[in-house]
């Protein structure tokens, strides 16, 4: 299996105060940090490298991931340094940890999916980048995806148009060499590099069917800790 790069490194300020002392990795959900629980499903699911990108208070996951022996996976870290880069930086400067093709997966989020059979079909695709999407009109989030005919037609988180009807699930698989042209040690966000590559027709789309759930605001805290509490009675 791939290696996932796990974006770890904002700085949550919709969370506060929770995380004025605490990284979003830590926050407590169904009775640990919620990186536990990421870790473990990511093992579960096949995988064995784990990069974590951290910035703001990323020593804290450190000292308690450790090199993540604890959830059956290799984990190693790539720490922004004394700037914040951005999710796109972030994993620009994760690359010499991570090798030609990677999994994307943000430190926010559970996402019920067979990883197994995203990265089959990126493999089989020949194209530079995949996005899984999930159609949403505009329930979870703004949709911010054209999605027709089984091709991603556009992705852009900047400018939303009527026929949007799909969101960037949070899982994504991308080749190194599409951040050649980005700026190194420079801040910038993922997001342009999933447009500009739905822009030259390199950006694959994978359909899920089941929501997916985050720890990026207060309700979705509740939901996620219901969910997961829920798996873990069966």
């Amino acid at each position: 299996m791939l290696p996932v790069a796990i974006l770890a490194g904002g700085l949550a300020t919709r969370l506060r105060p929770i995380t004025e002392t605490i990284p979003k990795a830590l926050i407590d959900i169904a009775g640990e940090p919620f990186i536990f629980h990421q870790l473990r499903y990511l093992h579960g699911q096949g995988i064995t490298s784990v990069v974590l990108c951290i910035g703001y208070l990323g020593e804290m996951i450190q000292k308690l991931v450790g090199d993540g022996s604890q959830f059956g996976v290799q984990v190693s870290y790539s720490f922004d340094g004394p700037k914040l880069l951005g999710t796109g930086g972030a994993i620009k400067a994760a690359i010499p940890l991570l090798g030609n093709n990677f999994f994307i997966f943000y430190g926010d989020s559970y996402l019920p999916i067979d990883f197994k059979s995203v990265e089959k079909a990126y493999l089989s695709s020949n194209k530079l980048g995949l996005m899984t999407v999930l159609k949403n009109e505009n329930q979870w989030d703004k949709s911010n995806v054209i999605y027709q005919n089984d091709y991603l037609i556009e992705y852009n988180k900047e400018e939303i148009k009527s026929n949007m009807n799909y969101i960037d699930y949070g899982l994504g698989i991308l080749n190194s060499g599409v951040f050649n042209t980005y700026p190194t040690e420079e801040s910038f966000d993922l997001s342009k590099v999933y447009n500009q590559l739905s822009l030259n027709k390199q950006l694959y789309g994978f359909e899920v069917f089941e929501r997916f759930y985050e720890i990026g605001s207060h309700q979705g805290i509740l939901e996620t800790e219901e969910y997961l509490t829920s798996r873990e009675k069966k």
